[in-house]
Order: C-alpha cells, then structure tokens, then sequence
C-alpha cells in the first residue's frame, strides 16, 4: 500500500474500443456523437455533459469539477431534476436503440418480436453457411450460430473481400507519405457484440429469450441479468429468461462421496460477487473476469472484452448491461479454483452513469470490486453514499509509474465509511504481471467464498429487484396467469412416481397390460393348447375390458386444469403454462431424484443388504421422471378409452368428451412441442391418437404436409438428443433424470424459399430414447424392445443417423446389430432410408485418414451382422450390408469431436463439435435435395399409414411376413391397374392382327395357301410380338420412372410385372400361331368342297342356259307356271345327271382310342391290361366319373390311412372335376367353330391331362395308375360323342346336294329374269348384298364385338373392379355380403372359377340388357367397315373389258383382310353383261344404308346372351383373365391369390377365411374347424396334411411347406370381422352342407354386425 505508484492514466474508458488518443480529431469528434447517443441512467451525482471534447484524455478531470458543482445540494433533494435527467436520458438512449434497430434491419421485430420457431426455419442460410457482410445479417448470424452451440457466435465481424490494391509485391518498400492511414472503418461498419446481444434480446419474445440464454449458458457466455434501460424507462431483470437453466456440479462437501448436485440456475443460493468500473481504467475488466474464473491452461473469455473479435467497437447501447457469469466446481481440489459455486456480475459502462444498476449489485452481492485508477473528491462522494450498504468492497486499483497519492488518501478516509482492511486493496501496478494479478484476484474471492457470506438466488434478486423499480421480465400478465394455472396442479405434486400411480392412472399398469395384450394378440406365445381362435376371442375380451376401465375413470382435478390450461388459455400463455408446469415438474424431479439417489447409494454400500430393496428402489428411481410428456400421454389414454368404445358400439358418437384434444395436441406441434410417437415406458404407441392428431395437424396444414423424417438412434447417453438439438436448435431433453424415454417428434418448418430445393415443408425430427438403456437391460425382452423401437423409427424415417461412442466398443456391436436387423426388415418390405454413423468424441484432425482401417472393420461388422438378421428374420439368400442399403464408408461415417471443450461442468461446447454437426447438416440437406428428384417426401397421411402399418408388424415376431401397408398395397394396385390397361392394350392389338390375319387365309387361293404364308405369318407374329412386349416394358419402365407416389416401396414387384411381360408374350404368340394354322387348314378343307361344288354350279348354268334358249325359240311365251315346270324338269335331270359326292365320315372313336393306346403304350402292363378290358369310348362320359379308393395308391399305416386316404380322396376328386372341366371348355370351343373334327384335337387333350398329372401337388396325392387310365378314358368318351358329331354336322352342312338345293331359288329367279328380258343387274346387286356382303358383314361385326365390348367395361364407371384382383375381391365379397344368400356363398366357395365366370356374364348381361351401349358398340363397329366397302366400290371401276366377276374379284381383293365374302351363295353372274355390269356396280351403293340399318335390327333383335356366347372373342373370358389371376388358393382356407401380376412368385391374399368354409373338419368330432390361417401363423398351433406326411408341423412355420404363399397376420382383431359374420351367419347351413357338425364358434363373434363385417373389408381393402 505504501508502496509508490507512478499515476501515468490512459484515460480509456473499458471497453469502449481503441484508446481514444490514437483517434485522429475528425475521428474524435465522430467518436463523441455517437457517445452521445449511448445509454447513461443518472446517477445521484450525474449531469447532463457539455463542453470542449478535443482532449478526451481529461474525462475523470471534468467529473470531478461537475461534482464540486452539485456538491452543496443534497442528494435527497434532486428529485425534480434527476426526472428531468432520466426523460432527457431516456430519449437519448432510444433514439440510440432506434438508431441500432434499423441498422440491423430489427424495427418491425420490436412490434412483432423474433419467435422461437422464426429461428429455427430451415431457410437459405441454414443450408450455407453464410458470412455476414452486412450490419442486416448480424442477428441472424447471431441466433443460427448460437442455436448451432458455436464458440464464434459473439463474433459481430463482418466478411468483405480484399481490395485489388491489396493485393501486391509485399517486398515493395512501405513509404508513409500520407497514402497509407490508421482509421476505424473496421469500428465504424461493425457493432459491438455486446449492442447485437441486447438488440436481439430486446427483440424476441420471452421463449426465444430463453432459449438464447440456455444456448449461451451452454457456451459459457455471460448472460445478461439487467437488460438496460432502452425503450423502457427502467432496465430489465432477465429472471424468465434463465429458468430453463440448470446445471450440475461437485461441491467439495460431495467430493469424496462422488455425488453431485443438479439444480435449476435461478433457484440455487450463492455468493454473488460483482465487478463495476469508477471512472477510466487502462485495463479490461471483462478479460479480467474471464480469466480469474478460467482454470488454468483453459482459458474461455466468459465476457465480450477489447480484445476479442469486434469487442474493440465502441459499445453504442449496451452501457447499463450487468452480466452475470457462474463458477461451478467439479469436486476436485487441485483443479477447482473454488470450493461451492459463485456468482460473478459485470456492470458495463461506468458506475456513476449506472447508479440504478449499481444499487441493485450492492444489494445482491456478497462483495463488490471496485476496479478503478484514480478516486478524486467526486469519486469519494458518489462512494461515501454506499455507508449503510452490507456488501463488502473491494478495490482494485490500476497504476504503472508512480503511486496515485490523491486516490490513497481519498481511499484512506473511505476505509472507516465502508469498513476497508487493506486486503480489501488490489493493487496492479507494473512489477506485477497479469497472471500474477489474477491469482490474487482468485485468492480474495477463495477467501470471501470461504467466509460463509451471503447467498441469493436469482429468485430472490428479483425481490430485490422490484423493490428498486427493476422491471422482471416475468412480472408481465402473461406469464403470471399460467404460472398461477401451473401452481394449482403442481403444488399438490410431491412424489412423481406416486402422483403418476395416483392421478395418471391411464398409463400405468392399465396402459402396461394393454400393451402385453395388443402383443400376445400377435404373438400368441401363451396359446398354451386354447384354440387360436378362442385365444384370440379371450385376449379380444381382456383387451375390452382394460379399455372399459379406463373410459370409466373419471378425469382427476390436476388432469382437469391441465386440459383447461392447453384449451382455454391464449395461445402466449399456453406456451408459458406449459413452460412453468416443466421448470416445476422437473424442479420436483430433481430433488426427490437426488434423495434416492443418495438412499440407494447408502444401501450400495451396506453390507448385506436386501437385493430386492436395491431393485424397488432402481424401479422408484426410474418411474420418478414426471413431466408435461405424461399429462399429454394420459389424454391420449382418455382418447384412446373412448374411440375404442366407440368402435365397439359401446358408446354413441355424440358421448364423446374428447374429440377436441387431437386439435389441440397438433396446435402445440405447430407452436414447436416434441410430440411423444412411442411411449417408452409400455413401449406401444397409441394409435388413434397418434393418427388423429397428425390428422389435424394436416387439416392445420392445409394438406401441404410434405416431410422428410430425421430420426437419431444410439447406445443411451451418447449425447443423441445433443446432436439434435445443436444440428436444429431444438429443445430435447438431456439433463440427467430426464433422458427422453420412446420416441418424440419435432416439427420444423421449411421456408417457401427452400421447400422447391428439398421438395418438403416440414422436416419431421424423431428422437429416440437410448438403445441399451441399463434400467430395461434387466428385463428380458429388452433386446425385442430395442429392436421395436429401432425398426419403427428406422422404418418412417427417409435418413437416421446412428449415433455411436467410440468408447462403448461393446455395446456399439450390439446396436449395430438392432440397427442392422431394422434395415434388413425395411430393405424387404421396399424401403431403404438413408443411414450416417455418427462417431462420437473423437477428436484428432486426422481421424479420418487413422480411422480408414476402422471404417473397414465397421463393414466387416455390418456385414456379419447382416448375414445374423438375415438368419433370425428366416432369409435364406446369401446378404451383406450393401445389399439391404446404400453405403459409403467414406462418405457416411462422420467423426465428431467430443461435445465440451475441457473439464465440464466450466466447459463451454466444443466449436470443433459445433462445425461437425454443422458439416454433417449441410450434407444431410445436399442428400435431400438430391433424393428429391428422384422421390417425393411422404406427407402427414402417408407418415400415418407408415406408423400403423409399421407398429402392426412391429408386433409381431415375424415383422418381414407380417408387414401389411396400405400404401405399399395402393402403390401395387395402381401399377396392377396399369399393367392391366397395358395387357389388355397388347392383347386387343393381337386379337385385332390374329383376326385380319385370318380373314386374309380366308380369302387366299388354295395355291397361295401352299406356299411360305404360315412362315410369313409366324414371322410377322414374332414381330408384333416383340414389338408389344417392348412397349408394355417400355410402359413399366416409364412408370418407375414417373411421379406415381411410393414407388420405391413396389420395386421388388418389377421383376414379377417384368416376367408377366414375357409370359404374357410367349402366350399370344402359341394363340397367334394356332389360329393361323387352324384357318389354313380349315381354309384347305373348304377350298376342296368348293372346287367341288364350282363345278356342280357350272353344268347346272349351262343347263339353265341351255332351257333358257330353248325357252326363247318357242313361239309361244311360256308363262310363270310354265316356265317353272320347264326348270323343275330340268333341274331333276340335272341332279340325277351329276354324281355327287358326299364326305366321308370319320370313326372317331377308333382314332382317339388309337391314339389313347400310343399315350400309353409305357404305362406298364398293368395299363395295358386296363385297356384291353376298358369298353369302347363310347361307353364313358364325364358325367359318368366317380371317384374310387382304387385310385390312390397308398401304402401308410393303419394309423393315418383312413383320414389320409379321405383326404387325397377329396383332393384327387377336386382334380378330376377341375381338368374335366377344362377338357370339357376345349372340346365346346371346337366345336362352336363349326369346323370338321381334326386328329390334335385329341392330342391337344391328353397333352393337357398328362401336364396336370405331372404337377408336383398331384405326385403328392399318390394316385394310381387306374385313376389316370379311367379319367382319360372318361375325358375322350365325352369328346369322341362330341366330336363324332361335329363330323356329322360338318358334312351335312357341306353336303353337295342341300348346298345346290339352298341355290335353286336363285337359279330359278336369274332363269325367269332373262327369259323376261329383265335388267337383272339390280336384282344381282341386291341379291350380292344379301347372300354375300351381309353374312360377310355379321361375321365382322362378331368377330370385333367381343374385343370392344372388353374395351367398353375396362374404360367404364365399373373398370376399377375389373382391372384389379383385390378390387374385384372387394366387390365379390360385398356383392354377397348385400345378398346374404347361403346358395351363393357355397358357391363362391366351393367352384369359385364358375362363380366369377358366371358374375361377369351377369353384369354383362345387366349393363347390355338394360342400356342401348351394345346397339351403339354394333353401329361402331359397322360403320367404318361399310365405309372402307363404299371406299373399295368406288376405286374398283367397271371398264369394257371387265365382267361383274372380274369387278367382284377386285372389291374382294381390297377388303380381303376385313371381310371374307364368299359367292357360293351367288348365282348368275355370268349372265350379266357388261352393260348391265356397270349398272351393277354403280347400284350397290345406294344399298348400303338400307343393308346398315337391316344389320342393326338383325343385331337388336337377338338376345344379348346368344350373341355374347357367338362371338369369336368371349368377353366373359377375357374379363375373366383379368380379375382370375393364377387361381392358385390358399393351402388352408381355399382363398384365391390376388396377386397382381400374373407371372408373380409370391401368392397372397387380403382376407383369409375360417378353414370350415372351405369343408374343413376336426378329426375327432367331425365339427367344422373355425380356425383362420391369417391367426394360426401366428399361433402355436400345429397343421397335419398330405404335404406334411401326416407329422404334426407348426402354422408359424408353414412356408416350409408352401414357400410360394404369403399369408399375413390380420392387421388389427377386426380384420376377419367379415368371414367370421358369414360363419357365425350360416354355420348350421354350412354343417348340412358339407355333411359336418356346426362349429362351436367363440362367442364374440355373434356379437358382430353386418356393417361391421362391411366396413372390415373397406379397410381390408383399402376401399374407404
């Protein structure tokens, strides 16, 4: 103290920027303006100051001449004048403020205040990471930077390229000439850090504020504590804003039982210790502080100082800002610089100009340090006035030459006032260096610390506060109101876990056991020996009646208010209401957390303790979490209680209660509140309410929902909900206690600006609760949990980051493992999320590069782990990681260095780490702008599906298997659909090509016919072939390729629709071919019968001739009578002249019985025996089939052979009616083509007996070989009946004579006609139109009719029906369901193929009967055709040359691929000449209309069934092969496969049925089974079949047996509602019918209705 100091002052005031004397005096003067404009509150002692400011240097030197002025008034008595100071002030402070905000683009957000969410937009800047070059973009900058956790965010630099003049040689000699100057254009574009902190502050509203505090107390900022005094008349305590805040330490006290203490900021009691300037100081307090609480070699700058980035530009507002800093102790002693925590506030600007703040500090703190270089008169007064004041104080006193004797003794008379010892004296002068300095700094406050001094909490500072007029930003109207609703609920809460128990009652054990409930209901694991069925029943009824219970609890008082509390509060103080309920909530938490902690650590320790106490106490520690989450969590349960009664028909619609709070619930959502997805705690999801209020938040939207999901999974407390939080600024919990539990959703808004470039509107953020957690370890499906959870997120998700600490090797593998086997089930099921693998706390630069052998490791693990999933999910095929998703290992592993940078609890966050989430962000949205050209997001519906569809499988065992999405099922139905619409375009263009190729054979001259045509037209076939296969690929192709929704999710199906192609291909090209070979050969029959016939007609017109000159020489005119007596007599001659010729017929039973022995000629000479013995074929029908035990072929044991022998018998006689049927089909189509019988025909039938007999399931049944003797036998005795008399029409159709007779009319009018010198011409052409155009034209009309009627259905209201199997299955089932008839459902069932055949020709029949459509198809069709004839007369001209045949020649040649017109039926053509030909020509024209309008009458008069039987193309048939499908049923039900591509390798079904429909029985009492497949599976059931050999084989493992079938697991209990309703309908009806008891059907069943039977194949089938 003695010692001298050499008072040499640099009179810079702190912090306020350069010292002032470097400043040029222009610059001076600039400087002082903007002084002028900052924030001063008067002091007691403060004037308003004028006068010279050239020498800036003497500022102490004119405060103390201002003192002595004010000295003779009393401080008491200013009171007129200080309020004339303070408006003054006041002014000055927020023209300064306005000034500031418009600089920094702020104004319009002190109206309309910064919101949370306004931050956390993903815009532009958030993609880049953009420098800020302009004032406008510094608090942005600020908020993203800091919301990202980055160390730089204070930074207020702006970025600006280099200047060209810059840019030079630097060896060039530097002349200063005046071309080079010092200036502050740095200081004089920029803004103090401290002024953007305030402006931002003073801009947001009260939940941004906090969250900016959170974020800056994360970073180890100072946080403001008195906001000043700018647009407000008072400054302002920032209490609310800091109650998010808390924080952990080791006090000494707990060091050596390693506990620690976990606190909010705002209610923990501390010293306060506070640092305030008196006058100019050379030195930086702010670096001061930072450094005295920095432990060493850790330095942080805790405060903005002059010699950080920006902090040496001059402070224009922030003057009166007190900010507060904490020291926390980590419970060493070596390390810590003090034993309890300390407070630590920092008054910007100077003391005297603060006097409001400085009153406050002095109230509050412990001790106060006075940091000063000179203490005058006036300084003595201002310090003098502190006299009754109870803070200690302190000095520290800045010297470099010599001792500043003034101030020591000014100092000296301060000692008694203010009760100072000299070690309340600091002295710096210039023998001591910094660091020295700061040691003793830390010194005094260990002491002060270490002197029991006073503690306050920021709570009781703002007591203090209010009493000297501070402002607390938390008094406002707002935050009171819902602090009060808060309180209500909250004060009553002692115990979390028993209030939980007590109050939410929903979502304990009720919620639990619903759960276990819901699983069994898919797992079936304690079936025991029950019947699946009444198992099902029993968990249906125990399901019911938790949820009973629940709907009957009455709502508790806390539950009320807190719904009152989200409904009727404005939308600002919900926000605050929900706010106060979790700062209390987790303030209970938190205390009775640390009791039990210490309890159980107490029991730890003593010995013997009991091991169940330990567990009871772990379970009270894990259930005493209790926060907003499980109010939100117990509503659902209330929702979820009274949907399902509502379902159940318990409840009406109009009882309900709370249909409201999904609109609420997603009202939150949009405010920014995680949503919980998974409740941890039952691990289940609430499905409806999940569903609903999603629902709502769509309509909120509205429908612009489009969102790419982000979900994080790791091992728990590796800092998952961090990353989140720094990777979007979001508010996940992390604090210990409340580690996130499930999954919980945050939405996050996409700017319009952005939406384009990602393709979304929303990024949806799902974090998880840690994998691994060790309070579920114990359990023993902990493993099954994880494994739900990660499937579940993994699967809705579009990217999921696993988040791994590299120092957890082992759990990492067992993550890896849950992880791997999540994506191996999305990879099956279509959809493959992106995957990044975060590695944590690895900090080295080089850990890239060290870590690529690591890298590789990592996909040897990946692999091996796949290859095990691939086992446990039954895969058979050969996987490894790059084949269940894209991965990179270079550009998916991210390295992130550890979170905090030093020791914690004092370390601020890593700004290494801050950047690498940074850098890990920036690709994730790269990735989800490129993925958006190739894929839309998924909206709010689609997320729904994904969820429920998800969750369903989840559930059970065998998720790949029980996957059901309706989605998927939508996606495949619309590319079925189209698929269908293309089949059909092919087919038609075959059926089109097939017809005018015939009609071409027709026409042809026998010679042509004996040529290459068959070759030229298998060519031509092979072409158009390839060419229609190509476009239905190209068509494919096109549509994977389009904007078609969730098409990733049917990739798997393209191979199957691919395959159809080629199927479909090779099917038209052997109907092409057989068509064509069928009319050559049946064109060469016909050719030899007319030749025949040609020259009969020949001698009968020179007959006629020859009478007709006869006739004519007579001189008497014969009249009619005996002109027709004349040619009855020569006709007779005539007919007795010719030798005509009839067919020969066919024994067509000794050729098919000939080339029955050939097919068995290696049968045996068992076979043979048969043969010889067999009657003639004319002896065996069809009909007469019965099915005999002789035909199987069994050699079992006595055991099994009775029912095994019943079975196969059943399933043999099934197989002998099925290929009699197609037999008998083949045999009626040969012979409507009213053709002559051809030896293939029989060939081409025991070809398709011999294919069916090989089948693998046919070896299965062991028939004899009697049974294949006797079924072909059979099947030729029908067709040699058949066929034998299509011979027989055959030839009396051709016979010579009936042929000749049919044209004796004719011949007889042309006789009559010449004799009579008639103009025949007329008569010819009438007679041409019609014998010949008109039966040419009917033809046509048949042959096309049956393609356009096929067009006219598949183009109609109706065509979704028919061009989608499940569709149709839909219609089918509700069809039945309206009709409730027994007769129909049988048949349904049992000849299902006829069933449908004969549906379809119903509705034909209805749709044509009823409407005039066939007339229109007819007029169509008949049109065009006429016109091409009109067109082929008209280029067809008569010249002298040609005779009327000549000219019919040409018009036949020209439409000989449209019409055959045959003129056998035509006579006396001959006799026309070339005169009257012409007449003839130009006659036929004027016919046309009137042969048009005839044809159409023709056309109407017939019924619609005849024609639709006569068509050449049956549309019953093609429909048919649209909706049939491959006919393949379900080994155990008989439901047919719907599967939509017709060469598909996997058989499924929507709705399977109770297996006693399809006539199965029990064994032992012969009552129907009412099992249904879709449950066995899943069941513990047993199946004993043929296939099985008769050992008894489980349901769950039936694709042992029937690979090629899918059945799924029902997706929800009232799934089968449908069959079940049918059984229980008809079950008496059904025991009669297939000769059984009736089934003892569970009761539940009857209590279905028929809606509810409706409405389960709606949702079945997707047909809402």
């Amino acid at each position: 103290m003695e010692k001298s100091l050499n008072a040499s002052l640099v009179e810079t005031p702190e912090e306020l920027g350069e010292a002032k004397e470097t400043l040029e005096p222009t610059e001076r003067e600039k400087w002082k303006r903007k002084k002028k404009k900052g924030c001063f509150p008067c002091s007691p002692f403060y004037r308003k100051r004028k006068g010279s400011t050239d020498d800036l240097n003497r500022k102490h030197n004119s405060a103390t001449q201002r003192a002595r002025k004010s000295r003779q008034k009393d401080v008491l008595n200013l009171e007129p004048v200080l309020e004339l100071e303070e408006t003054e002030g006041f002014n000055e402070r927020s023209t300064a403020f306005q000034d500031v905000l418009s600089r920094l683009n702020l104004e319009k957000h002190r109206s309309i205040n910064i919101r949370l969410r306004d931050v956390l937009e993903i815009c532009p800047e958030s993609i880049k990471n953009r420098i800020p070059e302009a004032l406008g973009d510094l608090p942005w900058h600020f908020l993203r930077k800091l919301m990202a956790l980055n160390g730089t965010a204070r930074n207020t630099s702006l970025g600006h390229k280099a200047p060209a003049e810059e840019i030079g040689d630097y060896q060039e000699e530097l002349h200063i000439d005046g071309t080079f100057d010092f200036s502050d254009t740095e200081i004089k574009v920029s803004l103090n850090p401290l002024d953007v902190v305030c402006a931002v502050l003073l801009c947001s509203d009260s939940f941004l504020q906090q969250e900016i505090l959170s974020k800056m107390s994360m970073c180890q900022f100072a946080l403001p504590l008195l906001l000043p005094a700018l647009d407000t008349p008072k400054c302002t305590l920032m209490l609310w804003a800091m109650r998010d805040i808390v924080r952990k330490w080791r006090p000494h006290s707990l060091a050596e039982s390693r506990g620690f203490r976990e606190e909010s900021l705002v209610l923990t009691s501390m010293p306060t210790i506070s640092f305030v300037r008196l006058g100019s100081c050379s030195f930086s307090k702010s670096k001061l502080l930072s450094e005295v609480l920095s432990p060493s070699q850790q330095h942080h700058d805790f405060f903005i100082h002059r010699d950080m980035e920006s902090g040496n530009v001059p402070r224009e507002i922030a003057d009166g800002l007190v900010e507060i800093s904490w020291y926390f102790p980590g419970g060493t002693d070596n390390s810590d610089l003090f034993p309890e925590p300390v407070a630590v506030t920092n008054l910007r600007g100077d003391t005297e100009s603060q006097w409001l703040q400085f009153s406050f500090l002095t109230e509050v703190s412990s001790a106060v340090f006075i940091v000063t270089e000179s203490i005058g008169e006036r300084e003595y007064e201002l310090l003098s006035s502190l006299k009754e004041s109870t803070a200690k104080y302190y000095f520290i006193l800045n010297y470099n030459n010599e001792k500043p004797k003034k101030t020591l003794g000014f100092l000296n008379k301060l000692a008694p006032v203010l009760k100072l010892s000299k070690s309340q004296l600091l002295v710096k002068d210039s023998t001591m260096n910094n660091a020295g300095f700061v040691k003793k700094v830390q010194s005094t406050i260990g002491t002060i610390v270490n002197s029991s001094p006073k503690t306050v909490s920021l709570e009781a500072m703002a007591v203090m506060a209010r009493d000297l007029g501070i402002q607390v930003d938390e008094d406002c109207q707002a935050c009171q109101c819902a602090r009060t609703y808060a309180e209500e609920i909250t004060a009553e809460i002692r115990d979390g876990a028993k209030y939980k128990r007590e109050m939410l009652r929903l979502q304990g054990d009720p919620w639990k056991s619903l759960a276990k409930v819901e699983k069994e209901l898919c797992r079936m694991k304690r079936q025991g020996d029950m019947a699946t069925e009444d198992y099902k029943s029993e968990l249906k009824q125990k399901w019911l009646e938790i949820r009973r219970q629940q709907n009957q609890c009455d709502l508790t008082n806390g539950l009320t208010k807190f719904i009152n509390g989200i409904v009727q509060l404005n939308p600002v103080e919900k926000h605050y209401f929900l706010k106060w309920m979790k700062f209390s909530l987790d303030n209970t938490a938190k205390g009775n957390l640390s009791k039990m902690r210490a309890e159980y650590k107490k029991k730890c320790e003593t010995p013997g303790v009991d091991r169940k106490q330990l567990e009871e106490l772990d379970k009270l520690i894990s259930d005493s979490s209790l926060g907003v989450e499980h109010f939100m969590r117990e509503l659902g349960q209330f929702y979820e209680a009274e949907c399902s009664m509502v379902k159940e028909g318990k409840m009406e619609e109009g009882q309900r209660q709370f249909t409201h709070l999904p609109r609420t619930a997603a009202d939150l959502m949009l405010e920014g509140f995680p949503m919980e997805l998974i409740d941890g705690d039952a691990s289940n999801i609430p499905i409806n309410w999940v569903t609903d209020v999603l629902t709502h938040l769509n309509i909120r939207l509205g429908g612009r929902s489009r969102m790419v999901v982000i979900t994080v999974l790791g091992v728990q407390s590796t800092g998952k909900s961090t990353l989140l939080n720094t990777m979007f600024g979001l508010q996940f919990a992390v604090s210990s206690g409340r580690c996130t539990r499930g999954a919980f959703m945050t939405l996050i808004k996409v700017t319009e600006a952005v939406q384009k470039l990602l393709g979304c509107d929303f990024i949806l953020v799902i974090d998880t609760e840690g994998l691994k957690a060790p309070e579920l370890t114990a359990l023993e499906d902990s493993y099954q949990h994880d494994n739900e959870l990660a499937t579940l997120v993994i699967g809705v998700s579009d990217i999921t980051i696993v988040n791994m600490a590299m120092e957890n090797v082992s759990e990492m593998k067992d993550i890896l493992q849950i992880v791997v086997h999540a994506f191996l089930r999305m990879e099956e099921i279509g959809q493959k999320p992106n995957c990044q693998f975060v590695h944590q706390n690895v900090s080295d630069v080089s850990a890239h590069d060290q870590n690529m052998r690591d890298r590789k490791h990592l996909l040897e693990q990946l692999n091996e782990m796949t290859k095990a999933a691939a086992r446990m999910e039954k895969q058979s095929r050969e996987m490894a990681f790059s084949d269940i998703m894209e991965y990179d290992p270079e550009k998916h592993n991210w390295y992130m260095p550890g979170l905090w940078h030093g020791v914690p609890p004092m370390a601020p966050v890593n700004i290494g780490y801050s950047e690498s989430v940074c850098e890990l962000k920036k690709y994730l949205f790269e990735f989800i702008k490129d993925r958006s050209l190739n894929r839309s997001a998924k909206d709010i519906p689609q997320f729904i599906e994904w969820v429920r569809s998800l969750w369903e499988a989840v559930k059970h065992e065998n998720f790949i298997f029980s996957f059901r999405n309706s989605l998927v099922a939508e996606a495949y139905n619309l590319l079925s659909m189209k698929y269908s619409e293309w089949e059909w375009g092919f087919r038609k263009e075959m059926y089109l090509w097939i017809s005018e190729r015939v009609t071409f054979i027709q026409n042809q001259l026998p010679e042509k016919l004996e040529g290459d045509l068959l070759h030229s037209l298998k060519i031509e076939a092979q072409e158009k072939l390839q060419q229609g296969e190509q476009k239905l690929l190209n068509n494919l192709e096109q549509y994977f390729k389009g904007e078609a929704s969730n098409l990733n999710l049917i990739e798997k199906y393209r191979e199957d629709f691919k395959r159809s192609a080629n199927s479909l291909k090779r099917e038209l090209k052997s109907y092409s071919i057989s068509n064509c070979e069928d009319a050559i050969r049946i064109r060469r029959g016909q050719h030899k019968i007319d030749t025949i016939q040609s020259g009969y007609k020949q001698k009968i017109e020179g007959k006629v001739d020859r009478l007709l000159a006869e006739c004519r020489n007579r001189e008497d005119k014969l009249d009619h009578e005996k002109l027709k007596e004349e040619f009855e007599t020569m006709w007779r001659e005539t007919l007795s002249e010719l030798k005509l010729s009839t067919l020969q017929k066919r024994q067509v039973d000794q050729d098919m019985y000939l080339q029955l022995r050939k097919d068995l000629e290696h049968g045996g000479s068992a076979v043979n025996q048969m043969l010889q013995h067999a009657k003639s074929l004319l002896g065996y029908g069809m009909k007469s089939f019965t099915m005999k035990k002789k035909y199987l072929d069994l050699k079992w044991t006595r055991a099994v052979v009775e029912y095994f022998s019943q079975e196969c018998y059943c399933k043999t006689e099934e197989l002998a009616i099925s290929l009699m049927k197609e037999c008998k089909k083949y045999i009626d189509e040969k012979v409507k083509s009213k053709t002559d019988y051809d030896e293939t025909y029989c060939g081409e039938l025991l070809h398709m007996v011999n294919e069916r007999l090989k089948e693998e399931d046919i070896e299965k049944l062991h028939t004899s070989p009697l049974f294949e003797v006797d079924l072909k036998l059979h099947v030729l005795g029908e067709a040699v009946r058949a066929f034998q008399k299509m011979n027989e029409d055959f030839i009396k159709e051709n016979d010579p004579q009936q042929r000749l007779e049919k044209l004796k009319p004719q011949y007889f009018s042309v006789f009559m006609d010449l004799y009579l010198e008639k103009d025949e011409s007329q008569t010819r052409a009438r007679d041409f139109c019609d014998q010949c155009l008109k039966p040419a034209l009917i033809e046509y009309v048949y042959k096309v009719l049956g393609v356009q009627i096929v067009d006219d259905i598949l183009s109609s209201e109706q065509s979704i029906t028919y061009r989608n199997r499940s569709f149709f299955q839909f219609e089918l089932l509700k069809k039945l369901l309206e009709e409730s008839n027994f007769d129909n459902y049988v048949k349904y069932i049992s000849t299902y193929e006829d069933f449908v055949q004969n549906w379809i020709r119903r509705q034909l029949l209805e749709r044509y009967s009823k409407m005039a459509d066939l007339g229109d198809i007819e007029k169509k069709i008949l049109s065009p055709v006429i016109a091409k004839v009109r067109e082929a007369l008209k280029c067809t001209s008569v010249t002298e040359n040609n005779t009327v045949s000549d000219f019919l020649d040409s018009v036949c040649k020209e439409l000989q691929k449209d019409l055959v017109i045959s003129r056998d039926n035509l006579v006396g053509i001959r006799f026309i000449s070339t005169a009257s030909a012409k007449q003839f020509s130009d006659f036929i024209p004027t016919l046309l209309p009137a042969l048009e309008h005839q044809i159409l009458t023709e056309l109407k008069s017939i019924e619609v069934e005849s024609k639709l039987s006569n068509l050449t193309l049956k549309p019953v048939a093609e429909i048919f092969k649209q909706v049939f499908g491959c006919g393949t049923q379900c080994p155990f039900c008989k439901v047919p496969c719907e599967a939509g591509a017709p060469s598909h390798q996997e058989h499924f079904a929507s709705v399977h049925r109770p297996q006693g429909l399809g006539q199965y029985r029990n064994v032992c009492n012969e009552k129907l089974v009412y099992d249904i497949c879709s449950s066995s599976v899943v069941g513990n059931g047993t199946f004993q079949n043929s296939d099985t050999k008769w050992n008894a084989h489980p349901y769950k493992e039936y694709r042992d047996y029937y690979p090629a079938w899918s059945i799924q697991p029902d997706p929800s209990i009232e799934a089968s509602s449908y069959w079940k309703f049918v059984f229980q309908k008809f079950n008496q009806e059904f025991a009669k019918q297939y000769n059984a008891k009736p089934a003892d059907l569970p009761e539940d069943w009857g209590t279905i209705t028929k809606d509810q039977a409706l409405e389960s194949i709606k949702h079945i089938f997707n047909r809402k």
